[in-house]
């Protein structure tokens, strides 16, 4: 039996912070419980999701 949590959030973090920086703190503690993960991030500033050239795009509450 696989036992799966799916997370559903934002966490906040300083804007010196990258993607990367984060994704290998994250990853980093998922391995050291021997746990996996399965999914994807995206950055959020100002309530709006960035695109990968760094753009502004679609407002998070927008459907």
């Amino acid at each position: 039996m696989i036992k799966e949590i799916e997370i559903q959030g934002c966490v906040t973090v300083s804007e010196e912070v990258s993607e990367d920086d984060f994704f290998d703190k994250f990853i980093g503690f998922i391995e050291e419980n021997g746990w996996s993960f399965g999914g994807g991030f995206r950055t959020i500033i100002d309530g709006y999701y960035i695109n990968a050239d760094g753009t502004k795009g679609k407002y998070v509450l927008d459907t």
